[in-house]
């Protein structure tokens, strides 16, 4: 597995880390020793980055007794601490940063997720969202700066709330983070214009989040998919006629599948792999099968650079559907 060095912390992360999401069942129930094996798998096949959050339900948890089992090298671990906000942690518009994460929470959360994990050292903690207005007061970066001088954390990352990816610049140029995470995938390439180039300038990692946009980029949806009750895709693919999405993936499944990837997964996957400012994308790998595949496709030549350009000026369609309930 290719790995990265991890900005200004310059570990060697994997290109592609392990998303665990699915580890606190939004995607279906599996049972705790099949995503426990899950995490060994990947592990034992080179990947070394798992991305993680206090949000995930029973995540944290469950890849900390999964870390006990591994006896191979660490891997490095990005958690998020859990907003103290209402609702879906006010996902679509700002909240107040003293309601979102209140004096004293960062450091309480963090403690939890370190007991849980089962680790004395988190290697990067993130805000499991950011707005720049938060920029106006000091406390919040001044409890991670303090996590970070006694150990507890190595890094201090943003998790970006949805697809406005030009939230983060003013901070990625303070020079106070290590890194962003951003959505970033075929049908919203946009962090490779503003994004993606600024962090590369100040050392900054970026973590490509949803790179198979929730799975659809596998072309798994159909019009009549069911998805369990709790499954987060439930609501996701439904925000619009699912006719439309199926349309757009079949665009490209006539356009690049099979000439350039045996399939569009992989086709997602070395897109998002395509650019070197892209420290580590992330994908839910609790299922080993889509794993393994997964993996396959990161370890594939980069594509012909007409045809990542192609993709990227041409296919984009980027939507931002969050707390949305109708369509036009």
């Amino acid at each position: 597995m290719q790995k990265n060095p991890f900005g200004k912390l310059e570990t060697p992360v994997s290109r592609l880390g392990f998303g665990a999401m699915g580890l606190g069942g939004v995607f279906g129930q599996y049972g705790e020793k099949e995503l426990i094996r899950s995490v060994l798998n990947c592990l034992e096949q080179g990947v070394n980055f798992i991305d993680t959050a206090r949000n995930y339900g029973e995540s944290e948890r469950i890849l900390g007794l999964a870390l006990r089992e591994w006896t191979g090298e660490k891997p490095f671990i990005a958690s998020k601490i859990q907003s103290r906000g209402p609702g879906n942690l006010g996902w679509g518009q700002p909240i107040p940063i003293e309601t979102a994460y209140p004096k004293g929470w960062l450091r309480e959360s963090t403690e939890i997720s370190l007991k849980l994990l089962g680790v004395e050292t988190i290697d990067v903690m993130q805000l499991h969202q950011y707005w720049p207005q938060w920029d106006r007061v000091d406390y919040w970066m001044e409890e991670l700066l303090q996590l970070k001088q006694e150990g507890k954390i190595r890094g201090i990352g943003i998790s970006l709330p949805d697809q406005r990816h030009d939230l983060g610049l003013s901070l990625v140029q303070s020079g106070k983070i290590d890194s962003v995470q951003t959505v970033f995938h075929l049908f919203d390439p946009l962090p490779l214009d503003c994004l993606v180039p600024f962090c590369a300038e100040n050392q900054v990692a970026v973590i490509a989040r949803c790179i198979l946009d929730e799975g659809g980029l596998t072309g798994f949806l159909q019009e009549d998919t069911p998805f369990e009750e709790g499954d987060f895709r439930k609501s996701y693919f439904d925000y619009l006629p699912r006719s439309i999405y199926i349309e757009r993936v079949n665009r490209l499944k006539e356009a690049f599948i099979p000439r350039y990837a045996d399939s569009l997964a992989e086709l997602a996957i070395r897109f998002v792999l395509q650019h070197p400012g892209v420290t580590t994308a992330i994908s839910s790998m609790h299922v080993m099968k889509y794993a393994d595949e997964n993996i396959a496709a990161a370890g594939k030549p980069p594509l012909p650079e007409d045809v990542f350009e192609d993709i990227r000026r041409h296919y984009r369609w980027v939507r931002n559907f969050y707390e949305t309930k109708y369509w036009a």
